[in-house]
């Protein structure tokens, strides 16, 4: 089992840039499928983007060609990279983790199927 800490959120203008970080603490980091969720207030969570421990990735439609998901196993973490950020990007933002199996790249993007999450980092995108 690893344990999860976000850190990278702020607050930023329209078109500016973040890289948000998911540090994991305990073994198996590398057999994990990493994923990103955002909330936004009054909102339910919602799928981001993920990679998997074969390094596969998917992106939710608005965030295609602006984020990019990656991980270095040798550091333990996972990153968000989110460039042209827009309001609408405003939302507290999770990563979350789990364990391989086969129909990871059908419910990569279900919550419920998670078993770890981060405690979350703020992301305000206003002029």
């Amino acid at each position: 089992q690893v344990q999860l800490v976000e850190s990278g959120g702020g607050l930023v203008q329209p078109g500016d840039s973040l890289r948000l970080s998911c540090t994991a603490s305990g073994r198996g980091f590398n057999n994990y499928a990493i994923s990103w969720f955002c909330q936004a207030p009054g909102k339910e969570r919602e799928f981001v983007a993920s990679i998997g421990w074969r390094h596969s990735t998917f992106y939710e439609d608005s965030v295609k060609g602006r984020f990019t998901i990656s991980r270095d196993n040798a550091k333990n973490t996972a990153y968000l990279q989110m460039n042209s950020l827009k309001p609408e990007d405003t939302a507290v933002y999770y990563c979350a983790a789990r364990p391989p199996s086969a129909d990871w790249d059908r419910t990569y993007d279900t919550p419920s199927r998670y078993s770890t999450w981060g405690q979350g980092t703020q992301v305000t995108v206003s002029s």
